[in-house]
C-alpha cells in the first residue's frame, strides 16, 4: 500500500511539474501576442514591451509557484531525507529570489509596500478635501516647527 501511495505521489508531483512548465510556456506565448496586438493597435514600442514584459513576468510567477509546490510535495512525501530537504531549501531560497526580483520589475516595488493608487474618478473632487482635512494644523508635530520658521503660524 505503501508503495502504491509513493507511486501516486510521483504521478501528481510530475503533474504539477508539467503545469507549472506548461503556464510558462503558455505565458510566453500569451505575451509576445499581446505584444504583437498592441504594436498592431498603434501602441508604441516601449508600451507594448513593458506590457508584455508584465505579462511573461506574472506568467513565470505563477509557474514557479506550481514548481516550488511540486517540489515540496516530493521532498516531504515521497523522499523525506536531510540531503533532499537541504536540496529543498536552497531551490525554494533561489526561486523566492526570483519571484522578488520578477515582482519588483513587474510592480516598480517591493510585494510588501503598500499599493500607491493615483486618483480616477469620480471621487476625484473628494480627494484633495480629504487631504486637507488630514494635515495637521499650526502647533502639532514636526510641520508645525517648519511653518513658524517659514513665518506661516
Amino acid at each position: 500500500m505503501d508503495e502504491v501511495f509513493k507511486d501516486v505521489l510521483h504521478y501528481v508531483v510530475r503533474g504539477i511539474e508539467l503545469s507549472g512548465s506548461a503556464i510558462i510556456l503558455a505565458g510566453i506565448f500569451a505575451a509576445a501576442g499581446a505584444f504583437l496586438a498592441e504594436l498592431k493597435r498603434g501602441r508604441s514600442q516601449q508600451d507594448a514591451f513593458r506590457e508584455c514584459r508584465s505579462s511573461l513576468g506574472r506568467a513565470i510567477l505563477l509557474g514557479l509557484e506550481f514548481l516550488v509546490a511540486a517540489d515540496i510535495i516530493n521532498t516531504v512525501a515521497i523522499e523525506p531525507t536531510l540531503e533532499s530537504l537541504a536540496v529543498l531549501a536552497g531551490i525554494v531560497l533561489i526561486r523566492t529570489f526570483l519571484s522578488f526580483s520578477l515582482e519588483v520589475e513587474i510592480e516598480g516595488r517591493w510585494p510588501w509596500q503598500g499599493k500607491v493608487e493615483a486618483p480616477d474618478g469620480p471621487d476625484d473632487a473628494v480627494a484633495p478635501k480629504v487631504a486637507a482635512r488630514a494635515r495637521p494644523g499650526p502647533g502639532a508635530g514636526a510641520d508645525a516647527a517648519g511653518d513658524e520658521a517659514a513665518g506661516h503660524a
